[in-house]
């Protein structure tokens, strides 16, 4: 069975690759499960339910030939490049060419294979689709086929998960290369303009390739540069540091280079993309004004809740932050959980990337300084911060056993989450002690199935318990 025409033929190419390196074999794809095609790194429900529908026509007809796409077959009638803005994305792992000399084929080619896979699940993670695989080094578009707002945003957040999982591919394998990357923001004229049949690639045309490429021969090992107009599209989303123009090869003016330092620890999408100075706010008086008067209820030990629910661009973060301006003098303390598209099916994300930033994390600190930048981040008693650091630690994906004992050996994972959960809404408790304090959600929306049951967790507690 050809795997990769099949692929082709439900309209999902961009998974060969990934079926490749994982072995799926024309036998093996007929006994795929959903948890299986989450394991190798198809992210999308939509994609999944494509696949398992498709895989049950092929069992239900196992001698059937899988269905050949007419564009694949018939002569090309017309031209089918369109111009495209697209965020590019360029990477290879650095001295490949050295260590092809010191390793075996085989193992060079498990070398290859993992990145490769890596880079498929970081890729389909975020919604962007791998052109082209070129031996150590791949090319990745993000706003095509499917295009997206935020497609910048999107490609630096693949090359950070990119360049994660290559670290800790290199921590099980000393000897894993490292890896650099480069991304740019243009219009290109893309489309099948290359191949027949299977072979055929979405190839891309235009001087943003070219800027991408050069960046990433410039980025250091384990760097993601970008281009200005990347930086422009993704706002203050995550943190750089302006490495000013820089002469590139092919490129006839000075072209300004930034290296992403990682996630903006404030996760603030309406902060992100307003870094510039906003406009005074117009209207809502009445709306500002009744959000004023809950806090006034609340100062007096009368806890609120307030929603705003309305449709997307209508506002909603505009007012919350006016409000926040508004309290002047007050002294209150103010806790943000932000949810994210991109991680709707990560347990408790929210409360992770709050703890991530309260704590202070740097990409670069070892596990050890984590954990101390996390005790120091609790509130409460000794035995309580005790009791609280390692189920957070699990939570936050940091090593802990050489401090504490492991949590899988005293207690079932159920008990874990339930734990775990009732340290975090501890600790909440504990941080309001120190005063009033104001708890925004954005997104909810967004929100994992986890945050939502924690929420109604916390909301759940009647007024005068001390809980809100």
């Amino acid at each position: 069975m050809d795997i990769e025409g099949w692929l082709c033929g439900i309209g999902l190419p961009q998974y060969a690759e990934m079926f490749r390196a994982n072995d799926i074999d024309g036998e093996l794809v007929r006994r795929l499960t959903n948890d299986d095609l989450k394991d190798i790194g198809v992210g999308s429900f939509g994609h999944r339910k494509k696949l398992l529908e498709a895989i049950a026509a092929l069992v239900a007809a196992p001698e059937a030939s899988p269905p050949i796409p007419v564009a694949a077959t018939e002569p090309k009638t017309h031209d089918t490049a369109e111009r495209r803005q697209l965020t590019v994305i360029f990477c290879d792992l650095v001295g490949s060419t050295e260590l092809s000399t010191q390793l075996d084929p085989e193992d060079l080619g498990q070398v290859i294979g993992d990145f490769r896979a890596a880079c498929a699940n970081a890729v389909a993670r975020f919604g962007g689709s791998v052109a082209k695989y070129m031996g150590d080094g791949a090319l990745v578009y993000f706003g095509y086929p499917e295009a997206y707002e935020d497609a910048a945003v999107r490609a630096i957040l693949a090359a950070l998960a990119l360049v994660e999982s290559v670290g800790a591919l290199r921590q099980s394998s000393p000897r894993f290369p490292q890896l650099r990357v480069g991304i740019a923001t243009g219009m290109v004229v893309v489309g099948e303009l290359i191949g027949e049949g299977a072979s055929r690639e979405h190839v891309a045309v235009g001087e943003t390739l070219n800027l991408a490429a050069r960046l990433q021969a410039l980025a250091l090992p384990d760097t993601v540069l970008i281009a200005e107009s990347t930086r422009s599209m993704a706002g203050d989303a995550f943190s750089y540091k302006d490495l000013g123009p820089q002469i590139l090869k092919g490129i006839p003016t000075p072209s300004r280079a930034w290296a992403v330092v990682g996630d903006n620890s404030a996760d603030d999408r309406f902060a992100a993309w307003t870094s510039k100075r906003v406009t005074p706010l117009v209207g809502r008086i009445d709306e500002i004004g009744m959000m004023r008067q809950r806090w006034r209820r609340a100062l007096d030990g009368d806890g609120q809740i307030i929603l705003l629910s309305a449709p997307a661009g209508m506002g909603k973060s505009r007012m919350t932050r006016a409000f926040r301006d508004g309290l002047g003098g007050t002294q209150q303390l103010c806790l943000q959980f932000f949810c994210s598209p991109y991680h709707t099916n990560s347990p408790l994300y929210p409360f992770v990337r709050q703890l991530e930033f309260a704590a202070g994390f740097d990409r670069h600190d070892s596990a050890d300084q984590k954990l101390d930048k996390l005790e120091a981040a609790l509130e409460g008693p000794a035995d309580v911060i005790a009791e609280a650091t390692p189920l957070l630690a699990a939570l936050l994906s940091i090593p802990y056993s050489q401090r504490y004992p492991q949590l899988e050996t005293i207690m079932s994972e159920l008990v874990r989450k339930q734990r775990t959960m009732h340290v975090l809404e501890e600790q909440l408790v504990l941080l309001s002690g120190r005063g009033p304090t104001l708890v925004v959600f954005e997104d909810v929306h967004w929100a994992d199935r986890s945050s939502i049951e924690l929420v109604g967790r916390i909301l759940a507690e009647p007024r005068g318990s001390g809980r809100w």
